[in-house]
């Protein structure tokens, strides 16, 4: 089963990308960015997901820093967020994110962008 983990403050989205992905991926959670890294630090992950708008460390800044590490370097991470404008995805893809889904998200299309990336 392929590890996923997902990088969100929003308890209700944590809980709806769970509701979707439960059954087809072994997944971990975290709150935030910081949290994200130290989850990287403990183990290797097939795909991460990432909110951008965080307290403590955002998701760009999250990326930046997953890129630096050798459990994240060449992870595949999709940016899911609110953020759609196009400054914010060129940024993104500077700082390495593998693709973007914009919220609210159609739950097969964010399976699908799992299965492609992965």
């Amino acid at each position: 089963m392929k590890k996923v983990l997902y990088v969100d403050d929003a308890r209700s989205l944590r809980k709806l990308v769970n509701q979707v992905l439960q059954d087809r991926y072994e997944l971990t959670f975290a709150e935030n960015g910081l949290e994200g890294l130290q989850a990287v630090e403990k183990q290797k992950f097939d795909v991460i997901l990432s909110d951008i708008n965080m307290p403590i460390m955002t998701g760009l800044e999250f990326l930046e820093k997953l890129r630096q590490h050798p459990n994240g370097k060449y992870t595949p991470t999709l940016m899911l967020t609110t953020e759609a404008s196009q400054e914010m995805k060129d940024e993104g893809r500077r700082l390495g994110a593998t693709g973007w889904i914009v919220k609210p998200f159609d739950p097969t299309k964010l399976i699908n962008a799992i299965e492609r990336v992965s």
